[in-house]
């Protein structure tokens, strides 16, 4: 079948590893199935997986992707939680220490059939389409969980996103409006900040801007470059939810002391469970909210959308279409 695929890892130029090519037809274990996918999204995490992060040499060659939306066995349209869990495993699947992800362990989504558990499958609504529904199950996901679940926030309350443009960042900015939160959001890049404020945020700074008011909660996905301005922007009990460090893990300075002299909560994020992934469908539906799609590729063209991504231009989410 016709895949997208990690062959070998470069730290310094990842698309060197890049396949797109043929493989064979995915192995389907009792209480697993078959999706035949219609739509893939690209993410960070793909790009890491060419370097290397997450991934051993005996694992090569791995199809790459988390995402999709497709149509199982029985025609049924479905979304994929790219979360596995083990079969022992009862409760919230991202707290499973042997965890893993699509394209980690298991061949992942971009190809034109991918196995995954039957538990793993979430139907589709028909408000969205293959390509919209293809955006959420990591993204959309960990920004809905970081907004409404680890982040408890409630309408009324006011958020900042860091850096605004990425697919998880755009999620935060579109989720947070639709909520009913007051928005605010940063980038260096003078585009993305009107692109911010087009896509829901009420205000939107130059990354590092000290804000006219402290915030109830901060989504950091940025790390160490934001993270002393994350603290700074919380007023006294705020939380700061942290689902990311693109811009590295260990910041110069932690500033405990305003930690605990403010009474901040720092709380981690990753991704979500498929019961949420589940409410995130629920909540598009009924709102009529969408996933910002920055473009539209076939599968075939997979090495340009991995290029933007690694170029960073982009703002939303690439789309591959089978």
């Amino acid at each position: 079948m016709f895949a997208v695929y990690a062959e070998k890892f470069s730290a310094d130029d990842p698309l060197s590893g890049l396949v797109v090519g043929e493989r064979p037809d995915p192995e389907v274990p009792e209480g697993w199935a078959t999706v035949t996918v219609k739509a893939a999204s690209l993410n960070h995490h793909d790009l890491w997986s060419l370097r290397g992060v997450g991934l051993k040499e005996e694992q090569l060659p791995m199809i790459l992707g988390c995402d999709a939306a497709g149509v199982d066995e029985d025609g049924n349209e479905v979304l994929i939680h790219a979360v596995i869990s083990d079969p022992s495993w009862r409760g919230d699947e991202t707290e499973d220490p042997r965890r893993s992800l699509l394209s980690e362990r298991y061949q992942g989504t971009f190809a034109e059939r991918v196995a995954v558990p039957r538990k793993n499958l979430v139907p589709k609504p028909a408000s969205l389409s293959f390509e919209e529904a293809s955006c959420l199950p990591t993204a959309w996901l960990t920004a809905y969980r970081m907004l409404y679940v680890q982040g408890a926030l409630k309408p009324g309350q006011s958020v900042l996103v860091q850096g605004a443009g990425g697919g998880v960042a755009t999620a935060l900015i579109t989720l947070a409006r639709a909520g009913g939160l007051h928005v605010s959001a940063t980038s260096r890049d003078e585009a993305k900040r009107a692109r911010a404020l087009e896509i829901g945020a009420h205000a939107a700074y130059q990354t590092g801007e000290r804000l006219p008011g402290r915030v109830d909660a901060v989504m950091e996905t940025v790390g160490a470059a934001t993270w002393n301005h994350s603290l700074r922007s919380l007023r006294p009990g705020g939380t700061m939810v942290i689902s990311g460090a693109t811009s590295g893990p260990n910041p110069e300075s932690t500033e405990l002391n305003r930690v605990f002299f403010l009474q901040l909560r720092i709380i981690g994020s990753t991704m979500g469970t498929s019961t949420e992934l589940g409410r995130l469908v629920s909540f598009l539906d009924a709102t009529g909210t969408r996933p910002l799609v920055d473009r539209t590729l076939p599968m075939s063209d997979a090495r340009d959308g991995f290029a933007a991504m690694n170029d960073g231009d982009v703002f939303g989410k690439i789309v591959f279409t089978s």
